[in-house]
């Protein structure tokens, strides 16, 4: 398998000069907008004109450089192109012109509007199409089928009969739709945290991540795999995508994991579990954090509270896992020359913590807006670059974060007009709640049921779909059904959205598996089994959370204590049972026994129930540690 990383044409001449020009007026408009600076002009605007102007200014740019098929030119823009990009364009600043008349007059249906309408459709799917494959146009596709035919279909799933003119009218230009939610977090949300790491890692930021996971986890047996989760995990919460976390910290850490001893198929496994889990750890979650905020209306350092504990959760059965396959495989840590001082590091890189805390500051001390307060870090990471002369910033290196900056914003702000289209569609007919329904009635009032039917359901719909768009899929279809049982609302969607990201490393699509292994050169079958049995205890913590909502910080003091403790325990021995070693091998009776005494731990059962689980997992645990002969001698003189 061939891991091709250049997706993007090389453009020259005028054709260059426009996609600079696009480049960096996707950035610049994106701050102008967030800082509301029209409001000190005495102008004020729509939200949905920006998100419209937003919209064609990054689609028209895709257009430009992303061929429409791996196998097309990277140098030449076939004309289709050039038109698509010009149509997206034409329709971003008519969006931005026109929309206060338009969405006054949204009830009157007219041939001109319904043409502009089905072309923005057309050129959102085929965006789409180009930048996550036919999954996810086969689903819009669907829901714009069902919304106008659902009237046919029998009982609950029928729906009212609309024309067709007043569905893509609706969906065009309807506050809740294609310039909706979805498109508004990753505009103006989202977009200031993709520039502040497009800076950060471009001023040396990405060494200096490097160089601490490094110095902290270089020494210790398997020390290159416990680079790679740390690495990863600091990434990923920065980059919000599992595939290219995989992509960039993979060059890199699986060829040393592999040069120290780990079979390629392993190597690639931890890769790709360590960076899905970035998605699910705060800050970004791959916009779901802050979707989830504006879905629920609560603030954002409350979805990052209760998200904390669980990533932590999720990371610690990995770090557990590689460090019981080193020790049963003898597997040491880097040489001493090669891992640097943690002080020498922190000294030459400290001046990159000062941007996060900035940001850490802002939003959860000061209460600031998360998108203004990426631009506060932003600002401080520029300020910061200029006390040393290889960081300070010049005109071509400014271009390229620029340029990174609107490249990075394709899959999320067309995939959130995408899924602007569907919650516009399930919001129009009903068939969220009409799903939700049904998977109640199934359920009946066994939220551990609904709970497995909902994974169940959020890994297969999440299959090749972005973890945002999945998410928001599911978080209409499926957090309703839970909401009805008493789950906490948060809860009820951070639970969806963990196992949409999921989906990146379960079988049979594993996007995330296949680009580790395509790196490692590995076997893609070999690699996914490998990352479910890594992964298979952070499955577990999303069901944790639902039954123990005090992991999520909710609850007393001693509740929250009690309840995390339990869970790392719990998490701890599932780790264990995985990898099938504890001191010793182990055998698979007492791998069964850990995972029923963990389940105990976290199932809604009676205290006493935990009391006994936990008193049976101390003793496991001082049988393991006995020496074994010495053990075996004690009984024989015992029974003589």
């Amino acid at each position: 398998m061939e891991f091709k990383q250049d997706r993007f044409r090389t453009l020259k001449g005028p054709l260059r000069v426009i996609e600079k020009i696009l480049s960096v007026a996707i950035p610049l408009t994106g701050i102008f907008f967030i800082l509301d600076i029209p409001i000190y002009f005495g102008v004020s605007f729509f939200k949905q004109q920006y998100l419209g102007l937003f919209l064609g200014m990054v689609m028209a740019l895709m257009f430009l450089i992303r061929p429409a098929s791996p196998h097309g030119s990277r140098e030449k823009v076939p004309f289709f192109d050039l038109i698509c990009a010009l149509l997206s364009l034409a329709i971003g600043f008519y969006v931005f012109i026109h929309y206060p008349i338009l969405i006054a007059t949204i009830g009157v249906i007219s041939t001109f509007r319904v043409v502009v309408g089905i072309i923005i459709l057309i050129l959102i799917l085929e965006s789409v199409r180009r930048l996550a494959g036919w999954i996810l146009v086969s689903i819009v596709l669907f829901f714009l089928l069902y919304n106008r035919f659902g009237y046919l279909l029998p009982g609950l799933l029928s729906t009212s009969q609309v024309s067709s003119g007043r569905i893509i009218t609706q969906i065009f230009l309807g506050a809740g739709s294609i310039y909706g939610v979805a498109l508004h977090v990753a505009a103006v949300v989202v977009f200031p945290f993709v520039l502040f790491a497009q800076v950060l890692f471009g001023t040396g930021g990405a060494e200096f991540l490097f160089r601490v996971s490094e110095a902290l986890m270089g020494r210790f047996r398997g020390g290159p795999a416990k680079i790679s989760i740390m690495v990863s995990s600091l990434f990923g919460t920065l980059s919000g995508s599992a595939v290219a976390n995989v992509a960039s910290t993979g060059l890199i850490t699986i060829p040393l994991m592999k040069k120290t001893g780990y079979n390629s198929a392993y190597a690639c496994a931890i890769e790709a579990v360590a960076s899905t889990g970035g998605v699910i750890a705060p800050p970004i979650m791959g916009a779901a954090a802050f979707i989830i905020a504006e879905l629920l209306g609560i603030p954002y350092a409350e979805v990052v509270k209760v998200a904390l504990v669980p990533a932590v959760l999720y990371y610690l059965c990995l770090f557990i896992q590689v460090d019981l396959r080193a020790s049963k495989e003898g597997l040491k840590g880097l040489p001493a020359e090669q891992i640097p001082p943690l002080i020498r590091v922190l000294l030459n890189g400290w001046l990159y913590i000062i941007p996060f805390a900035v940001l850490v500051y802002l939003i959860f001390f000061r209460y600031m807006r998360p998108e203004v307060s990426a631009l506060y870090a932003l600002l401080s990471l520029l300020v910061i670059s200029l006390f040393k002369k290889e960081t300070r910033l010049k005109l071509r290196p400014t271009m390229n974060f620029f340029e990174g900056a609107s490249r990075g914003m394709f899959e999320i702000a067309i995939i959130g007009a995408a899924a602007g289209v569907i919650i516009g569609v399930m919001t129009y007919s009903g068939i969220g709640l009409t799903f939700s329904r049904i998977l109640t009635e199934i359920a009946g009032s066994n939220l551990l049921f609904l709970a497995v039917l909902t994974a169940i359901a959020s890994l297969v719909l999440g299959m090749g779909m972005p973890v945002t768009a999945a998410y928001l899929l599911l978080a209409l279809l499926v957090a309703p059904a839970l909401i009805r049982l008493d789950v906490n609302p948060l809860i009820a969607h951070l639970f969806i959205f963990y196992f949409g990201a999921f989906s990146f490393i379960t079988p049979p699509v594993s996007l995330a598996t296949y680009v580790a292994a395509s790196i490692g050169e590995a076997d893609f079958m070999k690699t996914t089994l490998q990352s479910l049995k890594l992964a298979f205890a952070g499955l577990v913590v999303p069901f944790i959370l639902l039954f123990n909502p005090a992991i999520g910080l909710m609850g007393t003091t001693g509740e929250i204590v009690l309840e995390v403790f339990c869970a790392v325990v719990a998490v701890s021995a599932i780790s264990i049972a995985m990898e099938g070693y504890f001191h010793r091998k182990i055998s698979i009776i007492f791998r069964i026994i850990l995972v029923m005494l963990s389940i105990m731990l976290f199932l809604p059962l009676h205290w006493m129930f935990s009391m006994m689980a936990l008193a049976a997992l101390a003793v496991i645990t001082i049988f393991n540690y006995l020496p074994k002969k010495s053990f075996k001698q004690e009984v024989s003189n015992k029974t003589n």
